[in-house]
């Protein structure tokens, strides 16, 4: 008896620690897909498409707050302690700039196309964290109207050690990573708000090809006159249906000088290229540095072994459907 009111507690004490919280639209009662749930200090997590997410005291034993953000919500924040199985957003008032063009354009157009720039050298990519978002600048150089069809998205989905043992005959070790597609207004050289409050998604496995293509022309996004920046948020690893897995942001290793919290890195690599005459590439860490953008260059990043490399951009492609002027 005795050992069975152990068992009890044990999983009671189990439930309580890990809760599945879930979070909803205060109006709608819809969840809230993908929101991010930032512990401060440079941690954090990220909400499923059903809105749900796994706060575990035993690995976020430190964290007696959080504070739960996304897109056209405003912002909450709540304690760790007896944490609400249901957490409620309020939406704001806040308009969206106009990048999905409400009379849409008929009639011919041509297919321009930037192309993408791709390599498979493990030493000259970027490691993803699930902090990481990666922006790209694309001017708008035609007064027609512009719709963006098609993102081409390098990528590597290899380790470094891949050359080594017998490609023709080896198995790709299997991953799962979910990313999700943010636009942005261009506000004085920077990314600015948020053009749209659709979830893009998409998922990239083992046997993706090197350049991953998504198809966005469902979506209607359009070119603002002065440019637009797309960005790849990585939200983690996915199980085998494409639903997201709690992911930690690091890993704690032991050392003499005690814990050290080292950044989970994600498959695939991002491609890094110095082939690109402009600066295009921004980057910002979504639990740090005060979720600041910064083009990616020496001024801005001190340490950075690709800048040291002179790999300043990442080469990201699009398709674009230029609509000819009536007559």
């Amino acid at each position: 008896m005795k050992n069975l009111i152990t068992i009890i507690l044990v999983l009671l004490i189990s439930i309580k620690v890990s809760a599945q919280t879930h979070i909803q639209d205060k109006i709608t009662k819809e969840p809230v897909s993908f929101a991010t749930i930032s512990f401060g200090n440079g941690k954090g997590i990220f909400a499923d498409e059903d809105g749900k997410f796994i706060f575990t005291k035993k690995l976020y034993h430190d964290v007696d707050s959080i504070e739960i953000l996304a897109i056209g919500y405003k912002d909450l924040k709540i304690a760790t302690l007896n944490l609400p199985v249901l957490v409620t957003l309020q939406p704001t008032a806040d308009m969206l700039q106009e990048v999905i063009v409400q009379a849409k354009p008929k009639g011919k157009y041509k297919l321009q196309k930037v192309k993408p720039v791709a390599h498979q050298d493990y030493f000259k990519c970027w490691l993803p964290t699930i902090e990481s978002e990666i922006a790209v600048f694309f001017p708008n150089t035609t007064k027609n109207p512009t719709k963006i069809s098609k993102l081409y998205l390098p990528i590597k989905t290899e380790a470094k050690n891949w050359d080594k043992r017998k490609s023709k005959t080896a198995k790709k070790r299997p991953f799962s990573t979910l990313f999700k597609v943010n636009f942005y207004e261009n506000e004085d050289g920077l990314p600015g708000d948020v053009l749209t409050y659709e979830n893009i998604m998409f998922r990239v496995t083992e046997k993706s090809d090197n350049v991953f293509e998504l198809n966005i022309d469902p979506n209607d996004i359009y070119l603002p006159k002065n440019g637009i920046f797309i960005s790849i948020q990585i939200l983690g690893y996915t199980d085998k249906a494409g639903k997201l897995l709690p992911n930690k942001k690091y890993r704690e290793i032991k050392t003499r000088r005690g814990i050290v919290k080292v950044s989970t890195t994600f498959r695939p690599l991002l491609p890094f290229t110095d082939k690109i005459p402009t600066k295009n590439t921004y980057i910002k860490r979504i639990f740090l540095d005060g979720n600041q953008w910064l083009r990616y260059e020496k001024e801005n990043v001190k340490k950075s072994k690709l800048l040291g490399e002179g790999l300043n951009n990442y080469g990201m492609g699009l398709e674009l459907k230029v609509y000819q002027k009536e007559k």
